[in-house]
């Protein structure tokens, strides 16, 4: 009996041996799956405009020397520190000396004065040119680990504007190449990009933190239907659903597999006007149009009641923030007096363009109802991302329904070529005089006055400002609530 039970154990063990062992969920041995709205048009978030880059890349792929956290502050990133000098007309940064590139190749101060100098340069797209850029009058690396920048005015937001994706450093070798085979410093490796559907990514294993990266991959897929959505999700397809139709929310609150995150962003929803195009070019006629939108009947019927009306382009998270939606109160009485007034010949023909966005699309029945209630038709055309960024985006439009997702990027409104064509002389000089100010008080009435200009102009008719909807497994830990900016930090990801 004893020599049977001996045989057992042992083939039991032989068997065992042969094997291979049962795999355990720990650091670096799992993956995310999260799912965003819109396509990115490219993976280079320093030459492109398009939010959903920054998605994808910033904190993954590509670094900057500032990190923005989920409160608003910053942190050191490819910067161990830094120091203000000068009256805050000088930044003094020390650079990592642990910091590798994808390809092995070292960061040095010569990556950080290529990207920055290529951001600066005069045939920049970068989105940040006027806001960060070309407030920078030299860059000096005295040796291999220092940058020193120094600016021609001292700017509060200088830190904040080094932490956005927009001034993350570049490899120079391969910079070229950053819109569809990246090459950062970032915990993840660009692995594959399959059109239309998503993006992988691999974790590095010579990034150097590896070991606090818990996720060995994630994939960005581009879900922007509602439906599409809440089917993923219920498939287990997809972990997180970022921003997601704000009316699908509801259908996960109440499970208990779920948890639904509801946050502040930087946001601010509009009807964009084309300033280009007549009768717009009248401020009057946007006047009106901004007259004829219920600010909170759109907030409630589109957004489920998840937002704040704006009458300015500026969000109530910004510091100094006015509230000016009481400027233009809902009033179609005094929108149509205005189209008289304008002298515009009714019905007025315009067409509204729909980025495939679940409040754009959702939010065009009140807009054509509300336009026409003041005699303007409006003709909806519904376009892909692509092409809205190569059309609308371009300048070829009436209105479009959009959210600029950006903080503090009022300085588009200084560029007369930007896609709604704002052209005012004094808004120039108002932005070109907060900026230069070195005194606290007259920069914060400054900034106020540059909301009311904007405001005064009617340049676009600004809606609202959302909050933002995340939905995510229950076992997902480490995701931001609210969003200063739209970044996710993955390796920050641990499944519980």
């Amino acid at each position: 009996m004893f020599r049977y039970i001996l045989h057992v154990i042992v083939a039991a063990l032989t068997l065992l041996a042969a094997c291979p062992p049962v795999a355990v969920a720990g650091p670096g041995d799992s993956r995310v799956v999260f799912s965003i709205s819109l396509e990115p048009d490219g993976l280079d978030p320093t030459v492109a405009a398009a939010a959903s880059i920054g998605e994808v890349v910033h904190y993954n792929v590509f670094e900057g020397l500032v990190k923005i956290e989920e409160n608003g502050a910053t942190s050191p990133l490819l910067a161990s520190s830094w120091r203000q000098e000068d009256g805050g007309r000088t930044y003094r940064f020390a650079l990592r000396k642990d910091v590798r590139f994808h390809d092995g190749a070292p960061l040095d101060a010569a990556a950080v004065r290529f990207s920055f100098e290529r951001a600066m340069a005069p045939a920049s797209t970068n989105k940040a040119k006027k806001a960060l850029f070309d407030n920078i009058a030299a860059i000096e690396t005295p040796d291999a680990h220092t940058v020193v920048l120094r600016l021609h005015h001292a700017d509060a937001n200088t830190l904040f504007r080094l932490g956005e994706s927009t001034a993350v450093i570049l490899h120079p070798a391969t910079a070229q190449q950053a819109a569809t085979r990246p090459i950062g410093t970032g915990p993840y490796r660009f692995e594959r990009w399959d059109r239309g559907s998503s993006i992988d990514l691999i974790k590095n294993a010579d990034y150097r933190n590896a070991g606090e990266v818990f996720m060995d991959a994630v994939t960005f897929r581009f879900i922007n239907q509602p439906v599409a959505q809440a089917d993923a999700m219920a498939a287990r397809e997809v972990d997180v659903f970022f921003n997601i139709a704000t009316k699908t929310v509801d259908r996960f609150q109440a499970d208990k597999a779920y948890q639904v995150l509801i946050g502040a962003s930087s946001g601010k929803g509009m009807l964009a006007l084309n300033n280009r195009r007549k009768p717009l070019d009248d401020v009057r006629v946007r006047r009106a149009i901004t007259h004829a939108i219920d600010r909170e009947r759109f907030i409630q019927q589109v957004l489920d009641g998840r937002g704040k009306a704006i009458g300015s382009h500026f969000s109530p998270t910004d510091a100094g923030y006015v509230h000016l939606a009481g400027l233009y109160p809902y009033d179609p009485q005094r929108a149509r007096a205005l189209l008289r007034e304008a002298g515009v010949t009714l019905p007025l023909a315009l067409t509204l363009t729909l980025p495939p966005t679940p409040y754009a699309r959702d939010g065009a029945p009140l807009i054509v109802a509300a336009l026409k209630d003041i005699g303007i038709d409006v003709r909806t055309q519904s376009v892909d991302w692509a092409h809205w960024l190569s059309g609308t985006f371009k300048g070829d439009f009436d209105l479009t329904l959009i959210n600029h997702v950006e903080p503090l990027d009022y300085p588009i409104y200084t560029d007369p070529g930007y896609y709604f064509g704002y052209d005012s002389v004094e808004f120039r000089e108002l932005v070109e005089r907060h900026a230069a100010s070195g005194s606290a008080r007259e920069r914060q009435m400054l900034y106020a006055q540059v909301q009311r200009k904007l405001a005064n102009d009617a340049v676009n008719a600004w809606i609202f400002a959302p909050q933002l909807s995340t939905v995510a497994r229950k076992r997902l830990k480490g995701l931001w609530m609210n969003y200063p900016i739209f970044a996710h930090d993955v390796a920050a990801l641990r499944w519980e």
